[in-house]
């Protein structure tokens, strides 16, 4: 019988898996108010995605998951665009900002239009960042997390209703957490690496 290992720390994205001065994630603050909790949860999803798409090139960015999935690291990339454009510029900021990658005729395009080269990974890059810069804006200046936006189309689970800041970070950050699974699998499956 094979015994399979249980680490493999070589492997991992830190020298031995554990937080170390390396890791961006572990110097945020300590013992916050629930604000200051849940905004630097959400900064530390957002620096793992960076983490675990870093030093690939495009066909690795656009390396899809296992058919019939269209999931790569891309695609994920313009996902999430997408969803803090939505949830931070339209919802909560009350812009009028169309869609980055989908359409009505292409509802996937995020995932669809994620294409090994280097343009789109630039193009999804940039996208990602302007609206996270916006998002870490706009949250900054919210006098409180009771601030409400309308998703009147249930688009971000709200059942058709209102949202409160609190409800909208605490949403983002299980948007984030459920991809970061995804990014796992999706990273060790083109080069081996692990990560926490």
């Amino acid at each position: 019988m094979t015994t399979m290992a249980t680490h493999r720390r070589a492997d991992m994205f830190t020298a031995d898996g554990r937080p170390s001065d390396d890791d961006p994630r572990e110097h945020g603050p300590r013992l916050g108010d629930e604000r200051v909790t849940l905004v630097d949860s959400l900064r530390r999803q957002r620096l793992t995605l960076e983490m675990k798409c870093a030093d690939l090139d495009a066909e690795a960015m656009a390396r899809r998951a296992v058919e019939p999935s269209t999931m790569s690291l891309l695609g994920i990339v313009r996902h999430l665009a997408e969803i803090e454009r939505a949830t931070f510029r339209v919802m909560m900021a009350g812009q009028d900002a169309p869609r980055l990658f989908c359409t009505t005729d292409d509802r996937d395009g995020d995932f669809n239009g994620a294409v090994a080269d280097p343009q789109v990974v630039e193009q999804a890059w940039k996208a990602w960042r302007t609206e996270v810069d916006f998002a870490v804006q706009w949250v900054a200046g919210a006098p409180g997390l009771d601030v409400t936006g309308d998703d009147p189309l249930n688009q971000h689970g709200s059942g058709g209703g209102t949202m409160s800041l609190r409800e909208v970070l605490l949403g983002m950050i299980e948007e984030y957490a459920r991809h970061m699974g995804h990014v796992d699998l999706l990273r060790e499956r083109i080069d081996g690496r692990l990560g926490q």
